[in-house]
């Protein structure tokens, strides 16, 4: 059963693994280029429409039934000057790029394609055409991405190792996971790769980027100058590089396309940016595949439990006891719309104390009164739960004097002849001084601060066991 919610709102969390990038190095640097000329909609490509989209016309739109002289000239330049001006801008500093190649345009241009292969830069599938894919039918796509990858061999001379669709469908990502690829790069959501489960397997997803991208030379709002460009990419950078040096190394992408950031006037700000970047020994420039690979070496996929993908009768078995002796608030929690948020022990405790907190005052009391008296006659007996049993060992109150079992008992009657619930108190928080201390000064409470106190407690002893059971 996948989770009802699918999105994931957590991530790698407020503690993200170190990136394992080579010499320590604070960022990885990822420099794709787009590589689209002659992809794009065109008559003679089969379309109905010309190109409208990422050039330089102004408020472009789709001429049906006609070819767009001026769109096609300025993907044109794309691949007659601006590939050839960033070539050699990447070749003669040595710095390994990634191609994300739309595969018809590749096959128009066996040049470039020799050229990038010798540069041994990473030629990644870009999808078959440079199209629009959000309301293709799913076998349509899934037919594309397959000729996609067989023109793309047949071009290249071998498949690609990642794959970026970019104007892509709901689908996309779950189509070409299928593929079985190191990476795939359709999504946005964070500055580090993860893993997804994609059926059976496991995918490596390396995040790509909309803002750090020559793209917005195209879009509003976007960038005017070159200049503008490096301030973002400098910046980008050095925030990143302030972050890796304190412990949280990051990965930072950057895309390009041949014929926007090829033009003169705007790759002034990328050589201005790689400048900047060569003054540090903690960046390094990388392919996505050698990202991929030292991201899957240092961190392979982990599986865990996940809670929101569980049936009702699962859930509740695997955690109907965190709630002592209160199955009830499991059931009602499955109910609610769990996600990957909820799969770690944060997010599950909060759904459950949703329902603790939702629940009438008498079940709430019914859940207090559940709680068994600390150090008392069930514990004496061995009868309680196991999660009670562990929790009070804890603080040593299995192995307590005759004289302070003696103070607990007459504690624990004071209370619930003043409360009509047991005292409760997050042992594994508390050593046995420190809980008499609180028993003593608790007893002392008006009944409405006592119940608001004592539910305080029951979902800290509910987080306590969910850290534990999930961990």
């Amino acid at each position: 059963m996948p989770p009802r919610y699918p999105r994931d709102m957590t991530g790698h969390g407020p503690n993200p693994p170190a990136g394992p990038w080579p010499n320590g190095a604070s960022v990885a640097v990822s420099l794709v280029l787009n590589y689209e000329e002659g992809g794009e909609n065109s008559l003679l490509h089969g379309d109905a429409a010309s190109e409208a989209f990422l050039s330089d016309i102004a408020g472009a739109q789709p001429w049906p039934g006609q070819r767009h002289w001026n769109m096609e000239s300025i993907y044109d330049y794309g691949a007659r000057a601006g590939f050839w001006r960033l070539h050699r801008l990447f070749t003669e500093r040595g710095i390994p790029i990634t191609i994300f190649g739309v595969a018809t345009a590749l096959a128009r241009s066996p040049e470039q394609v020799a050229a990038m292969t010798a540069a041994d830069w990473e030629i990644a599938s870009h999808g078959l055409k440079w199209v629009e894919h959000k309301d293709m039918p799913e076998e349509e796509e899934r037919a594309q991405i397959a000729e996609a990858m067989r023109l793309h061999s047949e071009v290249v001379g071998r498949p690609p190792t990642g794959w970026y669709t970019g104007r892509c469908s709901l689908n996309t990502l779950r189509l070409t996971a299928e593929l079985g690829l190191p990476w795939i790069s359709d999504a946005y959501d964070d500055d580090l790769p993860h893993w997804i489960r994609a059926g059976d397997r496991d995918q490596l997803v390396l995040p790509y980027t909309l803002e750090a991208n020559d793209m917005r030379f195209a879009t509003a709002p976007g960038y005017t100058t070159g200049e503008q460009f490096y301030c973002y990419l400098k910046d980008s950078l050095d925030v990143l590089r302030s972050e890796g040096r304190a412990g949280a190394p990051k990965m930072l992408s950057i895309g390009l396309h041949n014929r926007l950031i090829g033009r003169p006037g705007k790759i002034a700000g990328l050589i201005r940016f790689l400048d900047h970047a060569a003054g540090f020994e903690d960046v390094w420039f990388a392919r996505r595949i050698d990202i991929a690979r030292a991201w899957a070496e240092a961190h392979p996929p982990r599986h865990r439990e996940r809670p929101s993908a569980m049936d009702r009768e699962t859930f509740v078995a695997r955690f109907g006891g965190i709630y002592e002796h209160s199955p009830w608030i499991a059931e009602r929690a499955w109910s609610l719309e769990l996600g990957p948020a909820h799969d770690g022990p944060v997010g599950l405790a909060n759904a459950l104390a949703r329902i603790f907190r939702s629940a009438s005052e008498e079940e709430r009391l019914g859940v207090l009164r559940a709680h068994p008296d600390l150090a008392g006659k069930l514990a004496q007996a061995r009868h309680l739960s196991a999660d009670s049993t562990a929790e009070q060992a804890s603080a040593g109150l299995d192995a307590l004097t005759d004289a302070e079992r003696a103070r607990f008992e007459a504690l624990n009657d004071a209370y619930v002849d003043r409360f009509g619930f047991p005292f409760i108190i997050a042992v594994r928080d508390h050593d046995k001084a420190g809980i008499l201390a609180a028993f003593e000064a608790r007893i002392d409470n008006d009944r409405a601060a006592e119940i608001a106190t004592a539910c305080t407690q029951v979902e800290r002893i509910a987080t306590l066991r969910l850290a534990e059971a999930l961990s």
